[in-house]
């Protein structure tokens, strides 16, 4: 993270033209620094920047950029130059930069590049970009199955600059349907005239184009792969995923899934450059419903105030029973979702879940419930120290149940479950913990 001092720094030699001062920071910055400095700059100071930069450093710099943000830089560029910057960068990203262009600008750019490296772009643009195929990138290596081991070793060679990986060679047939890979390390070992097929892994783990890039990440993780091969329903290589591209989407997904948790849908776009109409737009929608279905714990306590006034001594400790109910179902819904997101559990598993949960929620319950009882019950006395430690474990079960079992449910349905927000859980706890509360009172306390 770039501190005050450096971008003062930088304005500075941006101000006084200082190509060579600029030029002199690129032996301490790298493309991830700078990446970290120019959304912090005016557009003329960006426009200076680039310009005293070496030209091989920016395709760099606008791969680490969010694609936003390396948008906007493009517009900066004459058509010609922004579609040479394009050419520089691998096909994947190139293609996320040129989503956040209008589309005006996205064709001129488009008409200015080579015919094949458009043609890539456009073809990858047809692709969702929350999809395997929207993640991939053409730049992968495949041979025949015929081909001996020592000619392979030729061809890497001659494409190892244009490649995105030559770890992975993918066989290919001549339709172009996937039949093997083999890595590298087994190419350079195998006699030099034995033919690939004899030596490859046949049938390697793919991912249709059509799949959730979630999906896909996790499988690469999970299989512990450098490179992983899309395919199209006839099973014809596309392209590949890797790992710099799993790290993105686990950022992205991670991203989105903090914010709906936190009951606010995705920005979409950095922080920094949200403005604040957008925040509200995003927030109230939430908001509002968590607002109209928090008045049934204002009914509730409205229903029982004849009961409250009968025993004042209850009324202190609303506000305990309440956070006890939505701190239990925040962790729960936290974790559950997080298992969700990584593949851990599913809906076939919802018995064994809600049993753990509820043996989770029941031993917290319990322990807080004698801590409540054994401090309420001193000052207080026996009956309100019974009602106070009973409704804590109770309300502790409940919550924890509902948070086991509404993510699943969601999931099954096709909603993220990651919408099952912590102001949600508390919401839907805040009332029937109150329900809780004043039941088990007016058991113990005959009087009410």
């Amino acid at each position: 993270m770039a501190n005050d001092e450096l971008i003062d720094e930088i304005r500075g030699l941006i101000a006084e033209r200082e190509e060579l001062g600029i030029r002199g920071l690129t032996d301490h910055l790298g493309p991830s620094d700078w990446a970290d400095i120019v959304p912090r700059l005016d557009d003329d100071e960006v426009a200076v920047l680039l310009a005293s930069l070496p030209d091989s450093e920016i395709p760099e710099i606008l791969e680490e950029l969010d694609p936003a943000n390396a948008a906007a830089i493009l517009r900066l560029q004459p058509r010609e130059d922004a579609a040479d910057l394009l050419e520089a960068i691998d096909p994947d990203d190139a293609t996320d930069i040129i989503a956040e262009l209008p589309s005006e600008d996205r064709e001129q750019i488009l008409r200015a590049m080579e015919p094949e490296e458009a043609a890539e772009i456009r073809e990858l643009s047809a692709y969702p970009p929350d999809t395997a195929g929207g993640r991939m990138t053409p730049a992968f290596v495949a041979i025949s199955p015929d081909v001996r081991a020592d000619d392979a070793v030729v061809l890497l060679r001659r494409v190892a600059e244009e490649a995105e990986t030559i770890l992975y060679v993918y066989v290919i047939d001549a339709a172009e349907r996937l039949l093997g890979v083999l890595s590298l390390h087994n190419l350079v070992l195998t006699r030099p005239d034995t033919p690939v097929e004899d030596v490859m892994v046949s049938d390697p783990i793919r991912v249709k184009a059509s799949a959730d890039q979630e999906t896909a990440a996790r499988l690469l993780v999970d299989m512990n792969l450098l490179a992983l091969p899309v395919v199209d329903e006839d099973d014809r290589l596309l392209g590949i995923i890797t790992q710099d591209d799993v790290a993105d989407v686990i950022e992205e997904e991670t991203t989105e899934d903090f914010e709906r948790i936190g009951g606010s849908q995705p920005l979409d776009m950095p922080y920094r450059f949200a403005s604040a109409g957008l925040l509200v737009r995003r927030r109230i929608g939430w908001l509002l419903f968590l607002f109209l279905a928090g008045l049934l714990t204002s009914q509730v306590l409205e229903h029982y105030a004849d009961r409250l006034q009968g025993a004042p001594a209850l009324i202190p400790y609303i506000p305990l029973i309440i956070g006890i109910g939505g701190n239990v179902g925040s962790q729960t819904v936290t974790t559950l979702v997080r298992a969700i997101g990584v593949g851990e559990v599913r809906l076939s598993d919802v018995w064994w879940v809600l049993a753990k949960e509820m043996a989770v929620g029941l031993s917290v319950g319990f322990i807080m419930g004698l801590v409540g009882y054994l401090r309420v019950g001193f000052p207080e006395g026996f009956q309100i120290g019974i009602v106070v430690g009973a409704t804590i474990m109770l309300v502790a079960l409940w919550s924890a149940t509902v948070a086991a079992v509404l993510p699943l449910v969601l999931e099954r349905l096709g909603v993220d479950p990651a919408v099952v927000s912590a102001p949600l859980i508390t919401t839907l706890v805040d009332a029937t913990g109150l329900l809780i509360y004043m039941t088990i009172a007016g058991l113990v306390l005959l009087q009410m």
